[in-house]
């Protein structure tokens, strides 16, 4: 038989945390007489693990789709998708523009050598544009300062007909914190006020803090752009995600391949970081760090066996990991294990225990775990 070990991954579990966020974007908007916006619902990195196929069924609903890659945009079109696609990154080389112009995908334009790319190509058709402003995260962008220019070369284009519509975005870097958004949001407006064009600056934390800021009360349209939340977890440190109404779409489970019975100061696993203080019994699972479990991931860190909650114990190991089956008497090898998601620990529970976020143990799913679509 396979090795026991798969990911499950909900359909309804997608198109649920996109409507939480519609709901969410309709109610303020509601709130402050405005129009709600359109929402980019954002793959990239293989739709955070999930896969694009499931990722373009599960946000159908959404009116736009936003990713890195040129060939995930290539996939979501041959799946079906017919709505705009955004390249969050744009493009790259001159050749990249022949596949935008081929599958009528819109980009992001954030430097002056991509520009002269634009200007340069042989397109069949106008290309619609986010034009980027760097309002303080220093990663992506014009800078306050350029920004006026780099619109005026983008309206230039636009005139030569290379350009279509030329957006308006900037990307928050502490809507998730304390700091949150006001000083970048105050950058943006001042950079962005008198231009023309759809405006988009929420991230799945601004989307879900500050809905109220992606409300259009003007005559441009408004896109957001979220993304974790759209899986089922949460884009903030001390918010649940089951407090936000999200669903886990990922479900990555196992069983016990074995059981160990250990003496008082018996070790486990590498290293031997683990000494057991009493008699106890431990669970081996198929499940390690090849899986995409993380590695770092200490003891104590939560686990789902037979229903019951228990921890890891020990260091992971490239295919194993073990867990204390003290609070499972009746475990034994064969009985199921939930690493995290539906009826597991939150993805976010884990990452956190592992010392990092739940973005990264999704993306990390290995392609060897065998994935299982479902409702």
């Amino acid at each position: 038989m396979p090795r026991p070990i798969q990911a499950f991954i909900s359909q309804s579990a997608l198109a649920h945390n996109l409507d939480v966020v519609r709901r969410s974007l309709d109610h303020a908007a509601q709130a402050a007489g405005g129009s709600a916006p359109s929402i980019w619902a954002v793959i990239k990195a293989n739709a955070y693990g999930h896969g694009i196929e499931a990722a373009v069924a599960g946000f159908s609903a959404a009116q736009g789709l936003a990713m890195l890659d040129l060939s995930e945009a290539v996939r979501c079109r041959e799946a079906g998708w017919g709505g705009p696609i955004l390249l969050l990154e744009g493009f790259f080389e001159p050749a990249d523009l022949d596949i935008v112009d081929r599958y009528h995908l819109a980009v992001t334009v954030h430097t002056r050598e991509q520009f002269d790319m634009l200007a340069r190509a042989r397109l069949s058709r106008r290309i619609d544009i986010m034009l980027k402003l760097n309002t303080g995260m220093n990663r992506l962008g014009f800078s306050p300062a350029a920004y006026a220019s780099a619109h005026a070369r983008a309206r230039q284009l636009h005139d030569q007909g290379v350009l279509g519509s030329i957006g308006k975005m900037t990307h928050f870097a502490c809507a998730d914190g304390a700091q949150g958004v006001a000083e970048q949001l105050q950058a943006f407006n001042d950079a962005t006020r008198a231009l023309p064009g759809p405006v988009s600056v929420c991230n799945s934390a601004a989307t879900l803090r500050y809905p109220e800021i992606a409300v259009a009360r003007d005559h441009q349209p408004h896109w957001v752009r979220p993304g974790i939340c759209l899986y089922g977890a949460s884009p903030f440190a001390d918010v649940p995600a089951g407090s936000l109404g999200l669903r886990p779409a990922m479900s990555l489970r196992s069983q016990l391949i074995g059981v160990q019975h250990l003496a008082a100061g018996a070790e486990v696993g590498y290293g031997a970081i683990f000494r057991a203080d009493r008699p106890m019994r431990v669970g081996v699972v198929a499940c390690g760090y090849a899986d995409g479990y993380p590695r770092h991931a200490p003891t104590g860190t939560p686990v789902v066996v037979g229903g019951v909650r228990t921890r890891l114990v020990g260091r992971v190991s490239m295919d194993m990991l073990m867990v204390d089956l003290d609070p499972v008497p009746a475990a034994e090898v064969g009985t199921p294990v939930s690493l995290w998601g539906q009826d597991g620990p939150a993805v976010d529970e884990v990452a956190a225990a592992a010392g990092t976020i739940g973005y990264e143990l999704l993306c990390a799913l290995a392609p060897r775990v065998p994935v299982t679509h479902g409702p």
